[in-house]
């Protein structure tokens, strides 16, 4: 392999100018995922960033066109069915795979604070 060990720093999503507190919301209140201080030049641009826990970040940017991604997404590999759980009851959708898409792999899609798709895929 080119380069050595290769894994993922970080994954950014988007959100509207002004709606970082709906993505703390998610990401802090409803994944309970610690918010990182985003360095100052890069703070003055708005966006906030997260720690996935086993390591990672989600690093959230604020643009004034914004769209949500329906179809891209980053995926995350957790407890699934307590996390649903509590992704449900903080009111945000849980929408189970169909398990013939990947045989073995129990997974879910939801939404950030902002309509982002996420997905959340079980331990192996």
């Amino acid at each position: 392999m080119i380069g050595g060990l290769v894994v993922i720093h970080h994954v950014q999503v988007a959100c509207p100018a002004g709606a970082e507190h709906a993505q703390r919301a998610f990401y802090t209140g409803v994944l309970d995922w610690a918010e990182l201080p985003k360095p100052p030049l890069l703070a003055a641009r708005g966006g906030c960033w997260f720690a996935v826990p086993g390591g990672g970040e989600v690093h959230v940017g604020a643009e004034d066109d914004f769209r949500p991604a329906r179809k891209a997404h980053p995926a995350f590999v957790a407890d699934v069915v307590a996390l649903a759980e509590a992704v449900a009851a903080a009111g945000h959708p849980v929408v189970w795979a169909d398990p013939a898409e990947i045989p073995g792999r129990l997974r879910f899609h939801t939404v950030d604070g902002v309509g982002n798709r996420v997905e959340f895929v079980a331990h192996a």
